[in-house]
């Protein structure tokens, strides 16, 4: 990436920084013999009190923002729309700190509960909990996608599935789908050894697309993702509920395939700041979030790691993070084939994506994303969600249709790892303020072949690379321990379902077996006694002739190859 493109990026980073709360919800965009077309207040009038509105998107994609400010301006002034319950598959807060997003109803008495699967985002919404003002319930987050599927397609506002069996959701384990203790209602429940998920019907129907006709169309043509724009206007309209379609563009029939039909639409509101994804118009989408980008997936990741760094959105990394993310790309590698299916989650997990990609690994294997983008690869930070030049983009309700129908292989993160191979991904802290929410992760690893975890050795510990070899400065606080705090992946059922679950760190790597967490590798000059079995909590079992001790070019870098062997 040039110069020149760097100063661009840095102008429109500090545009959109300037200006990203600027709006008009009065302002309306008219159709002459269209009375669909109509200002964000206008459309937000049709929304009754106690409604439930579905909504769609991830992170920074996708984002109604001026809907959300237009409930939020119109709640101020007249104290309606009132007591609404959002289900939000996805996490849509800005934490706190980006205006816009659905965080705009964190009002006591505007949103009082919410439905969804990533709660860390929704930083005023869980402050209004801490408070007992508002309800927050959690579900998995592709069991929510079929829930709303099923809700259009079957007219049942449930699901049946094994997904999160043994973990916190599972009422004979955990609490099941409240947040907050104290006599909420119960939204799981066992069925004949399976798991029933229920969520309120829809009302209402709130989504952002890139285009509009002036007959009511819309279009998704150049959008990063469609997430679950479908499935909740079809659930809505099932029960003659309202829908609301905030779009970019307004553009003559035939610009693209029809995506809704204007019978289905009820309320258009048109606004040049509609973003694609955060802090890019619709009107100025970025092609390599779209299908056939004519920019260079290299040129498509420069780009999405500058900005992230200029923001500060994803961590700096260290040396022995890259020898983490070698060791985890080549334990991948030993245990993938050609024409496998695998979703790469957030954090370390990217980093072995990045070497996976480099290696050209990634040219025999399909990488999907929760969102729905298929092929590319899996945008980081503030873009999570969108994927760089993908190949196709379906609904999040489809690919985690398909991902249950296939998915080989999936590398995630983890906050707690404990003796039994459970992992809590899901609760960082007490109170609602501190829960993290399993994300797609609980329904991901129960359709996964093989499991493969990211995992710093511990929190804020200190480990150096010098000549060639891993040193334990300092520890940290053990994330590896007898017990996890919440179990968001249990051991003992991936075990049971035949399932390979690794844990990488930046010490070695762990393989979970029927005798428990056996360290199947070592870090070169990583002590095994001192630096491992002395202090982790953890049981760790240790092979009869010891762990494997990793080979060079993982710790140096240097002639560090990745071959899928067939």
């Amino acid at each position: 990436m040039n110069l020149i493109t760097k100063i661009k990026l840095l102008w429109h980073i500090a545009k959109w920084r300037a200006t990203w709360d600027w709006r008009n919800t009065k302002k309306a965009v008219r159709v002459p013999g269209n009375p669909k077309f109509m200002s964000a207040r206008e459309a937000v009038s049709l929304i009754k009190d106690g409604s439930v509105i579905g909504t769609s998107g991830l992170a920074g994609n996708q984002r109604s923002s001026l809907i959300w400010w237009a409930i939020r301006e119109m709640f101020e002034e007249t104290g309606h729309p009132r007591d609404l319950t959002i289900v939000s598959v996805g996490g849509q807060g800005g934490r706190g700190k980006i205006p816009g997003t659905l965080e705009e109803l964190g009002l006591p008495g505007l949103c009082t509960r919410l439905f969804t699967g990533h709660t860390e985002t929704f930083k005023s919404l869980l402050k209004l909990a801490d408070q007992g003002l508002c309800e927050i319930q959690c579900i998995p987050q592709g069991t929510l996608t079929l829930i709303l599927k099923a809700m259009g397609e079957e007219g049942k506002n449930y699901v049946i599935n094994k997904t999160g069996i043994g973990t916190f959701i599972d009422p004979r384990v955990g609490r099941g789908t409240p947040v907050v203790n104290g006599g909420k209602k119960q939204w799981v429940e066992v069925v004949d050894g399976c798991l029933k998920y229920e969520v309120p019907w829809l009302d209402v129907a709130v989504f952002n697309a890139p285009a509009a006709d002036r007959e009511g169309n819309i279009y998704v043509k150049n959008c990063a993702m469609i997430g679950e724009s479908y499935e909740i206007t079809k659930a809505v309209k099932r029960r003659g509920g309202v829908v609301i379609a905030n779009v970019g563009l307004l553009v003559d029939k035939g610009y693209d395939e029809i995506f809704l039909p204007a019978s289905d639409i009820d309320a258009i509101v048109v606004w040049k700041g509609t973003e694609q994804s955060g802090g890019i118009q619709h009107r100025k989408y970025w092609d390599f979030f779209t299908l056939n980008s004519k920019t260079p997936i290299e040129e498509g990741i420069a780009r999405v790691r500058f900005v992230n760094r200029v923001l500060k959105i994803t961590p700096v990394r260290t040396p022995a993070d890259d020898v983490l993310a070698r060791l985890a790309a080549k334990i991948f590698v030993q245990n993938s084939k050609k024409g496998d299916y695998i979703d790469i989650g957030v954090g370390l997990p990217e980093e072995a994506s990045r070497l996976l990609f480099e290696s050209g690994v990634l040219k025999y294997v399909t990488l999907m994303t929760e969102s729905g983008v298929i092929g590319g690869l899996p945008a980081p930070g503030i873009f999570f969600g969108a994927s760089i030049n993908p190949s196709e983009i379906v609904s999040s309700a489809t690919i985690f249709t398909r991902m249950y129908q296939r998915l080989d292989g999936v590398i995630l993160g983890a906050l707690q790892v404990d003796s039994e191979g459970n992992v809590n991904v899901s609760k960082r802290g007490e109170g609602a303020i501190n829960y993290v929410g399993p994300g797609g992760f609980i329904d991901l690893t129960t359709a996964a072949k093989t499991v493969y975890f990211c995992v710093a050795w511990g929190n804020e510990a200190k480990i150096k690379v010098v000549n060639g070899k891993v040193k334990v400065i300092d520890p940290g606080k053990p994330k590896f321990i007898e017990k996890v705090d919440e179990i968001t992946f249990s051991g003992k059922e991936a075990l049971k379902n035949g399932k390979k679950v690794f844990y990488i760190t930046h010490i070695g790597a762990f393989m979970l077996t029927e005798r428990g967490m056996e360290i199947r590798w070592i870090m070169p000059g990583v002590d095994l006694q001192k630096d491992i079995l002395e202090v982790t909590p953890m049981r760790v079992i240790v092979p009869e002739n010891g762990p494997e001790v990793v080979e060079e070019s993982i710790i140096t870098g240097n002639n560090f190859k990745l071959t899928l062997e067939s």
